[in-house]
């Protein structure tokens, strides 16, 4: 399931996009807990899926693998929710509601993005806000109710080199 996206991937010879099958919700935290460690501050992972694809879920397991004791939820209403973990403050925000960057702005979470991890459902939205971010897609198989197909992709070098460290790990039933 792995996609090259454009000549240039192959000329560097680094991945800017893959695919994982998660073919239950227990596969669906080993890739969140693949990926926590990996994460630092200023880094932004945007979530898109449809409703109940699992992106709050999948935030959920990251969050707690970072070592939290915040109860974990999503900021459907809120907006933006903000967790301490061992290593970092971790902002989880919803951007279904948010018609684009602009308004992402006005929320005034600048010092949270540059010293948080950023999980942005429905990212996609404002992906205009980050010049560098790592994109998951987290689409639900049809018929299938536990399976999800995680199509994963970078956007700038910080997120090219997240996704190689991340790919590098990936068990191989997931591919």
């Amino acid at each position: 399931m792995i996609a090259a996206s454009g000549p240039s991937n192959l000329q560097t010879n680094k991945p800017s996009a893959f695919g994982l099958l998660a073919a239950s919700e227990a596969v669906t935290v080993q890739i969140a807990m693949r990926l926590a460690p990996l994460l630092e501050p200023g880094d932004a992972v945007l979530l898109d899926g449809s409703l109940a694809a699992g992106k709050t879920y999948f935030t959920r397991h990251v969050v707690e693998t970072l070592k939290t004791e915040d109860d974990i939820s999503s900021p459907t209403y809120t907006i933006a929710n903000i967790y301490q973990t061992q290593k970092c403050d971790v902002l989880h925000v919803d951007a279904y509601r948010l018609a684009n960057a602009q308004e992402f702005h006005n929320l005034g979470l600048e010092l949270e993005i540059e010293t948080s991890i950023c999980l942005i459902e429905w990212g996609t939205r404002i992906a205009a806000a980050f010049e560098d971010y790592m994109q998951i897609s987290i689409l639900l198989v049809p018929g299938q109710d536990d399976v999800r197909s995680f199509d994963i992709s970078a956007q700038g070098p910080r997120s090219t080199q997240l996704l190689a460290a991340f790919q590098h790990g990936c068990d191989a039933s997931w591919q």
